[in-house]
């Protein structure tokens, strides 16, 4: 959420950094609400100090034994518009909070500024994009022989849209997310394993509440309103909300796999197909809660882990730096990394990494304290670490041979006893 006190300080840039990323956003209507609010709050001050100076001289009136009629007369009115104040300025305080609560966070001064994804900045690149001598397959057609999947029974099970692994697909998906997790374990961060299911004040302090309530998955009677995450990022950044956190003790580095359930997988076209675009997904996310002047160092450290990743599997990839129209609501500035998958022709993302600064501490309370001084807001970033449906179909279509098998890549053969996946 944005600070109104420095949206109050400079509304033309804040109006222009948030029109780079929506261009219909209109402050005026929040700088003229918050300008009644305090102009109300400003006479419900007055009139209650003028409440307690005749409230004395009424006191003083009653013992001096002298008529009061006139002045209590006075606080009959001044009460009625007191009480009138006080029911107006929490309704008006609720609307504003909310106006500002559907607000994006700003971007950052360095990034482009375009509201499309075409603009978006290629800033790094590894490898090449692999070359074949035969006619290769995608990954559905590759799983017609070697049976990782099951999209038939998914969809028996759930409905289109909805993964199973099966066999050697399923102890592929293991041996990934173990790699993942060791891997970002070895460069400092800590593993977590979340609730998959959240409170809404988490949703909420995260920023997928109530902009893309449209989106979530949740569980909604008499006992329970819980929302499944759609990425770890909900519970990690939840994990701290309302506390007040020591400098001496962040940065504050996490890991987690887990599920992540998103209700609109979008409209799946024939190359979309298989496990491109689903309602369920695995994901290892790092998360860091930081101090300001932390946060770009971590920022780096967590960009780093996610392409060692990568460079492990030895696949092509490419770093993309968002425009401010392709970024998402709570960051202020993102980079994708984009895996080649050959089966589709392009690039898909497999990880964006993204710098929130304040935004999301602000909605969820995080605050850090340093010695002798008043808490504020800490610094919160995420990224995937990778999410491992496009990693899969990337992993696969890259290392097929010409037989319909599949080279698995030497730093999975400690996870795996088979180095080449072949119809048994």
């Amino acid at each position: 959420m944005l600070d109104i006190k420095e949206i109050r300080k400079d509304p033309e840039k804040f109006q222009r950094k948030l029109a780079a990323k929506s261009p219909e956003i209109d402050l005026r209507t929040i700088l003229t609400l918050d300008e009644e609010l305090r102009a109300l709050k400003t006479s419900a001050d007055e009139m209650k100090s003028r409440k307690n100076l005749i409230s004395k001289e009424i006191g003083m009136k009653k013992q001096k034994g002298e008529d009061t009629a006139s002045f209590s007369s006075d606080l009959v009115e001044l009460n009625e518009k007191i009480n009138a104040l006080d029911q107006k300025i929490p309704e008006l305080e609720e609307k504003l909070h909310n106006s500002l609560a559907s607000l994006p966070n700003v971007p950052f001064d360095d990034i482009p500024v375009s509201p499309s994804p075409k603009d978006n900045v290629c800033i790094k690149e590894f490898g090449e994009k692999k070359t074949f001598s035969f006619p290769f397959k995608n990954h559905v057609e590759l799983n017609e022989h070697l049976h990782l999947f099951d999209f038939a029974r998914a969809t028996k099970l759930s409905g289109s849209g909805w993964p199973l692994y099966r066999g050697l697909g399923a102890r592929l998906e293991w041996a990934l997310l173990n790699y993942m997790l060791d891997t970002h374990r070895k460069n400092g961060f800590t593993q977590i394993i979340p609730p998959l299911l959240v409170r809404p004040e988490v949703m909420y302090g995260v920023g997928q509440l109530p902009k893309f309530a449209g989106q979530l998955f949740q569980i909604h009677d008499k006992d329970y309103h819980l929302y499944l995450i759609p990425t770890a990022e909900a519970s990690l950044n939840g994990m701290h909300g309302d506390e007040v956190l020591e400098e001496e003790n962040l940065p504050f580095c996490y890991t987690a796999y887990t599920p992540c359930f998103r209700r609109e997988a979008g409209a799946a076209g024939s190359q979309e197909r298989g496990l491109i675009r689903t309602h369920q997904f695995n994901k290892v996310e790092l998360f860091s809660v930081t101090t300001p002047e932390q946060s770009e160092t971590i920022y780096n450290k967590m960009l780093q882990s996610a392409e060692e990743v990568l460079q492990g599997l030895n696949l092509h990839y490419r770093n993309m730096l968002l425009t401010t129209g392709d970024m998402s609501f709570a960051a202020a500035k993102t980079i994708d990394i984009e895996v080649w998958l050959p089966g589709q022709n392009r690039y898909y993302e497999v990880s964006s990494v993204s710098h929130c600064a304040d935004f999301q501490a602000r909605r969820a309370n995080i605050r850090f304290r340093k010695k002798n001084e008043k808490p504020q807001f800490a610094h919160t970033l995420n990224g995937s670490g990778l999410a491992t449906s496009r990693l899969m179909v990337a992993l696969l279509e890259n290392n097929q041979r010409e037989d319909g098998s599949i080279l698995v890549p030497k730093v999975l053969h400690k996870y795996l006893e088979e180095e080449i996946l072949i119809l048994k």
